[in-house]
This record gives structure tokens, C-alpha cells and sequence, in this order.
């Protein structure tokens, strides 16, 4: 029976709807988990620390494919292996990570879909600010585990806070209590 690696940043149960939607897709292919295909999760549960051997254990399982994502689980899966395919969900630009040589041809092992987050940054910062013209003080809360998205998300935004002349106030938090403390600026 073919095995499935699926390595997520996050916790089982923080994206129930993501699983189901992994499952649905691989049953519309003519792939039922327990059925016809096996799936190994490997969950870094918000600790991005743990991708890396996370990845190195689905590569030593043998595993045909490897879903990965969000961005520091694509990373980490093409660091541990260059033959096993892995498909990817990223919030940034896959070229600029060296995940992928370009987004219409990935080429070696590695392909996946992004949303562009980061590129989409200055425009939802444009878009609060059209709504809230009065307000000039921005919070952007970043997750610092993962220090290329981080950076890029903070020097985007930080270009468009400035050109829209907002001072942003740049918050960290890479685990759920740091996330749920309070803003303080």
C-alpha cells in the first residue's frame, strides 16, 4: 500500500479542515486512507525546531509523496530529501525561498500552490488604511520561527506602512500562550 508523509508546522487539531480537505482530495484521485493508501502525519505542534527530524523520518519511512506546509515544513522537506516528491502550501514566493526554480516550472522534486501572503501584505495594509483613514499606528503580528517569511513579510510591509506613512509597530509570537498575551506597544 502506497504511504502518504504529511508534515504540518501546526497541531492535529488546529486545522481539522485541512486534513479533511488532504482526504477528500486523495479520495476524488481514487485514494482512500486505510483503504488503498496510508497516511503518516508528523505534526512540529507550533515548534518549528522539530520539522527537521519530523522530515527525516517521513524520508526514512520511504514515503512516495510528502505534503508539507505551511512554509517552514515545505523547507524543511526539501532539506531532507531531493528524490521523494513533495507537494507544498506556502504563504510567500516559492521561487525567492529556493523551494522551486520558477513557479511554472518547479523542476527537481518540488512543486505545491502558494497564496502570495507576504506579496498581498502592503495591499491589505493600503485596504485597512482606505478603512480606517484616521488610524496610524499599525500592529503586525510575525511569527519569528520561521525567519524567511518573517522577513519578508516585515520588510514588505514595512516599505508600504511607510508609504502610506503609518508607523508599524511589529509584534512577535511563534507559540499559541505568546500569541494569546496581550498587545503591549
Amino acid at each position: 500500500m502506497p504511504v502518504v508523509g504529511f508534515l504540518s508546522t501546526r497541531a492535529p487539531s488546529d486545522d481539522p479542515h485541512l486534513l479533511a480537505a488532504v482526504r477528500q482530495g486523495l479520495k476524488d484521485a481514487g485514494y482512500i486512507e486505510h483503504q488503498n493508501i496510508a497516511i503518516e502525519y508528523r505534526f512540529a505542534e507550533n515548534q518549528n525546531d522539530r520539522l527537521s527530524a519530523l522530515a527525516a523520518d517521513l524520508v526514512h519511512r520511504q514515503v512516495a509523496v510528502i505534503i508539507a506546509g505551511p512554509t517552514p515544513a515545505a523547507l524543511a522537506a526539501k532539506a531532507a530529501t531531493a528524490t521523494i516528491p513533495i507537494v507544498f502550501e506556502v504563504a510567500t514566493d516559492p521561487v525567492a525561498l529556493g523551494l522551486v526554480a520558477s513557479l511554472n516550472r518547479p523542476g527537481g522534486n518540488v512543486t505545491g500552490v502558494t497564496n502570495l501572503g507576504v506579496e498581498v501584505t502592503p495591499k491589505r495594509l493600503q485596504l485597512l488604511h482606505e478603512l480606517l483613514p484616521t488610524v496610524t499606528n499599525i500592529a503586525l503580528l510575525i511569527n519569528p520561527s520561521s525567519p524567511r517569511v518573517a522577513e519578508a513579510l516585515l520588510r514588505d510591509s514595512q516599505a508600504a506602512a511607510n508609504a502610506l506613512g503609518l508607523t508599524l509597530h511589529v509584534l512577535e509570537a511563534s507559540t499559541e500562550p505568546e500569541r494569546d498575551t496581550p498587545l503591549r506597544f
